[in-house]
């Protein structure tokens, strides 16, 4: 793109290739750079694409892609986005602005696709959706989520209960006073007058 458009010699993009770059695909560019020497820009293209685009990688960003939610709470509409375009546009480079668009609105679903949808009207580019998407996001409540945040304020304070029942009274045989048994159960013959009552 910066030789087509901007007509930049291939020194000054590969002299950009190491600030490009970051950790594995950084430490891959200087290994490549020690082993082969100086190249020009279509040979260090052809061995980026035979590097890096194959299966795995291609797996790992469509799941990547797939997996990407959008949390309003956490994600900043713009970076969200781009993160996304770049994923699509990478598995798909011939794949137009309009889809790549469509298939990341779909990523968001219901109130939140509606109302961006319906701020944008065809044909939209990308800053469009996301300056629409930034203005849903911050002037209303769709897209977020709702947490109850109990209020110290309105929590009455547990108070521990009294046991409200009465205390019963002791049961016991109130012809012998035991507590083993009653008054109906008793065992014992009774006395009355010095005789002895069956």
């Amino acid at each position: 793109m910066l030789q087509e458009d901007f007509n930049i010699p291939d020194e000054i993009i590969v002299g950009k290739l190491h600030s490009l770059f970051t950790r594995t695909a950084k430490k891959w560019y200087y290994k490549m750079r020690i082993d082969h020497g100086k190249h020009d820009w279509s040979w260090w293209k052809s061995e980026v694409i035979t590097k890096w685009a194959n299966n795995s990688w291609r797996f790992k960003m469509e799941n990547a892609f797939e997996s990407a939610i959008f949390n309003s709470e956490k994600d900043k509409p713009l970076t969200w986005f781009f993160k996304q375009k770049d994923r699509l546009s990478a598995l798909h480079p011939d794949m137009s602005d309009t889809m790549i668009n469509m298939k990341i609105l779909r990523k968001f679903g219901g109130e939140l696709e509606h109302a961006i949808k319906s701020r944008c009207v065809e044909p939209c580019s990308t800053e469009d959706y996301i300056n629409a998407m930034e203005d849903i996001i911050t002037r209303t409540r769709i897209g977020k989520t709702w947490t109850r945040i109990p209020m110290e304020s309105k929590m009455v304070p547990k108070i521990p209960r009294e046991d409200k029942r009465p205390e019963r009274p002791v049961l016991k045989c109130h012809k012998f006073g035991s507590t083993s048994h009653l008054a109906n159960t008793c065992t014992k013959k009774t006395k009355i007058n010095g005789v002895q009552v069956i």
